[in-house]
């Protein structure tokens, strides 16, 4: 599966819901009427399974749009993102980098053009390249569509880009894995579409319950908001003195922390986690603690966030296959944070099942396939990682997991500081590989994922001649570094793992509703569920044989099928172990 693009033919498409597509091959480009899409479209799918070629986002979403279920697919702008370290991409940028053009002289719609000379060819306006090799801005902000010749040329320049970027991807220089990794990027992008188009399920009653307890309930009038935030700071500030709690501000974190002070809690800030080291100082803390949950449901999850984001029974934002640096997927409308509070609100619809995979420890996993650290590799053989490292140190397993995830991190203080020696020691691979990525950002360099994904680290800048200042900027450069190879690397096995899935539980009509961090979460008929759950599992083997480096490298995920997101042991996300 690690062969070059030329698997199957590419077949470009470039589609507006309203007039229509435009397609092209290597031998000729064409066009299909607005009413013949579906039809047309799915014809083409059938006969020849090719790997579609679009510019962007938008042609998946209008394949899902249609209910064109397909696989194999090259995303130009998605594929852009991982060949220039760069998070957001517009058409014309890919091209005009493709082309070896300035970026700066990109023209824009309605631009005077003051830079260019006022005698310059103006050219065919029928032609979608100027005369400098730009694409015209009209064509870029959606005259394409305007006739079908136009819909033809435009996805048949699609091509080309395509045809740029597998040439680049090819090069002896580039690392082995990188075409792999942009077929996976493209298809990621099209599971993205899906999942902004298909929702993740909410059960609306549970919701409106979790927020009336948190913010009373919806509100009538314009006062009854005041009334529920009274409410809400009132056991917070019956745990205080009158005159303290006359003067406090609890939306206003300095008044929160010197109000701790005067209470004798002295803390740098008022973050939860250390909130909750001095739960038993003060009987204000734990109410604290409380409104603050409260709060957060009352603010950003409330009845606005429900009536915005929640239609038919299902939470719907906008999803995006790569945050950019470490790579990983983005989702809007508060996907990726909801609270533990709202998780038995993400529900099952009646006949169907949660079913929920969540992959264990797979940073350190990763670290030793990308490493080929032949000690690490063995470990991984083991359900727990963490207490295999333990044993060989002679060290506590908590100590031993921190000191490994403080190495990725580049923490070398706190309680496991004491373990990194005996850590370098036995593991010198994988240390040594984590410390040539940290040297690489001190010097500003970029790195690459194993997949081939570029990560920009800023360059040697941030001292303005002050030693000190320059010396602390290349530190976090370096510690950035070190934690991108890894995290971005994770990011690919685990979005190659949720493709794969997607292609897996398609014939039992299941969908994935939510990625988030190293989970993944299935809706499925409760009759095919148990299915699923197996073609996530065994999903795993093929997912890693596709991306490894390294075949001894054990993946695995604890999978389990729920009906309500909050059923699921450890919950959502990176509090279970790494």
């Amino acid at each position: 599966m690690t062969g070059s693009s030329s698997d199957r033919p590419l077949l470009a498409v470039a589609i507006d819901p309203e007039h229509g597509c435009g397609l092209a091959t290597a031998e000729r480009a064409w066009s299909i009427p607005v009413r013949d899409l579906g039809t047309e479209l799915g014809a083409l799918r059938d006969a020849q399974d090719p790997r579609w070629v679009w510019w962007d986002r938008a042609t998946p979403t209008a394949m899902v749009g249609l209910g064109l279920g397909i696989d194999r697919c090259w995303d130009v702008v998605a594929v852009h993102r991982l060949l220039s370290g760069r998070w957001r991409l517009t058409v014309p940028e890919v091209w005009a980098d493709l082309q070896g053009l300035d970026p700066e002289s990109i023209p824009s719609l309605g631009q005077l053009d003051l830079l260019r000379s006022p005698d310059r060819e103006v050219g065919d306006p029928e032609a979608p390249i100027d005369p400098d090799g730009h694409l015209r801005p009209e064509w870029s902000n959606g005259a394409w569509a305007h006739r079908p010749t136009r819909m033809a040329a435009w996805a048949g320049l699609a091509l080309d880009a395509a045809h740029g970027q597998i040439e680049r991807l090819s090069q002896p220089d580039r690392l082995p894995r990188a075409l792999a990794t942009a077929r996976a990027e493209s298809a990621t992008e099209l599971l993205c579409a899906e999942l902004a188009e298909g929702g993740l399920p909410i059960d609306q009653a549970e919701a409106e319950r979790i927020i009336a307890a948190a913010a009373g309930p919806r509100p009538q009038r314009p006062t009854d908001e005041d009334v529920a935030r009274a409410d809400r700071d009132a056991p917070v500030l019956s745990a205080l003195s009158a005159s303290a709690a006359a003067s406090l501000n609890l939306r206003n974190p300095g008044d929160v922390k010197a109000m701790l002070n005067r209470e004798g809690i002295n803390l740098p800030d008022t973050r939860a986690w250390r909130l909750e080291e001095h739960r038993d100082d003060h009987p204000v803390i734990e109410a604290l603690l409380r409104w603050r949950k409260q709060e957060r449901i009352a603010t950003t999850y409330g009845y606005r966030w429900l009536d915005e984001y929640v239609d038919e029974g299902r939470l719907r934002g906008e999803w995006g296959s790569s945050d950019g640096a470490a790579g990983r997927m983005t989702a809007s409308a508060g996907l990726h944070n909801l609270p533990a509070e709202m998780r038995s609100a993400v529900a099952a619809e009646p006949g169907h099942a949660l079913v929920r995979a969540d992959l264990g420890q797979v940073e350190p996993r990763v670290l030793a396939a990308v490493s080929g650290d032949p000690d690490l590799i063995a470990a991984t053989a083991a359900n727990d990682l963490y207490h295999t490292i333990a044993v060989t140190l002679g060290v506590d397993r908590e100590d031993a997991k921190l000191a490994v995830l403080g190495a990725m991190y580049g923490a070398t203080t706190g309680r496991s500081a004491h373990v990194l020696p005996a850590l370098r020691h036995r593991y010198p691979i994988a240390m040594g590989f984590l410390e040539e990525m940290a040297d690489r950002g001190r010097r500003g360099a970029d790195i690459h994922t194993v997949g081939g994904r570029r990560v920009r680290t800023g360059g040697p800048g941030g001292g303005d001649g002050d030693l000190d200042r320059a010396r602390v900027a290349a530190e976090a450069r370096g510690r950035f570094a070190r934690n991108a190879a890894i995290q971005g690397a994770a990011a690919e096995f685990f979005k190659v793992w949720a493709i794969t899935v997607r292609r897996r539980i398609r014939p039992f009509g299941a969908e994935i509703v939510l990625c988030l961090h190293d989970e993944l979460l299935v809706h499925a008929t409760r009759a095919s569920a148990a299915h699923v759950a197996d073609a996530l599992t065994t999903a795993i083997d093929e997912a890693a044989h596709y991306w490894s480096p390294s075949t001894a490298v054990r993946f695995l995920a604890e999978t389990t099928i729920i009906d309500r997101w909050s059923e699921a042991k450890g919950g959502p996300g990176p509090a279970s172990d790494i």
